[in-house]
């Protein structure tokens, strides 16, 4: 199993290092360099640092990875965050970095592909490329953490949202509450609470 983890220039790298830390079998990662900024700001992390949870790792400038060819066997990609431009060069099919191209090339060989946008509000140009990539197979996550979980912290919220995405992929995990059922009318708790972080 391979699994391609592209992180572009987004708030939310937490999103892809959590989910390189999570995902089982081979991973390789693509950091765009506004992604890499971010990183630093954010998580006080260094591009290499996040490198090092993955198996491969390619710079977004590699137009000659094996990974930009049909015919070099991948299983899916998640973009995580997705800003709304690389979200809209896929929408566009322009494939302009390494990102957009294996992006491209998950829609055409029709494996899965998985972006966690993350932008707010979504203008009518963001919805009508959602809708469109929709149409080609792609599945759109907004980073819509739920509450239904009680979450403690932000830990917790990223790790709800990572835990859709592996659900999305047809991965087993336990990093998040599962809905139980409708509100307790007793106590007006919703179903059972969290049993582990």
């Amino acid at each position: 199993m391979m699994t391609v983890v592209g992180i572009t220039g987004a708030s939310g790298t937490i999103y892809g290092v959590r989910l390189l830390e999570r995902l089982p079998g081979r991973k390789a990662v693509i950091i765009s360099s506004d992604a890499a900024k971010i990183a630093r700001i954010e998580l006080g992390m260094s591009k290499r640092s996040i490198e090092a949870r993955a198996d491969v790792r390619y710079g977004n400038d590699d137009m000659h990875s094996p990974l930009a060819s049909g015919s070099v066997r991948f299983d899916s990609m998640v973009i995580a965050p997705c800003s709304t431009s690389t979200m809209s060069k896929i929408a566009c099919g322009i494939a302009d970095n390494l990102i957009t191209r294996v992006a491209a090339v998950a829609l055409k060989e029709r494996r899965k592909l998985v972006l966690l946008i993350r932008e707010t509000p979504l203008s009518s140009i963001h919805l009508s490329n959602m809708e469109r990539l929709s149409l080609a197979g792609a599945t759109i996550m907004p980073a819509s953490p739920a509450f239904y979980p009680m979450p403690k912290d932000v830990d917790d919220m990223v790790n709800f949202m990572v835990g859709r995405v592996l659900d999305e992929l047809g991965i087993d995990n336990d990093l998040y509450m599962r809905w139980s059922g409708a509100a307790d009318k007793t106590t007006g708790n919703r179903g059972s609470r969290r049993t582990h972080r």
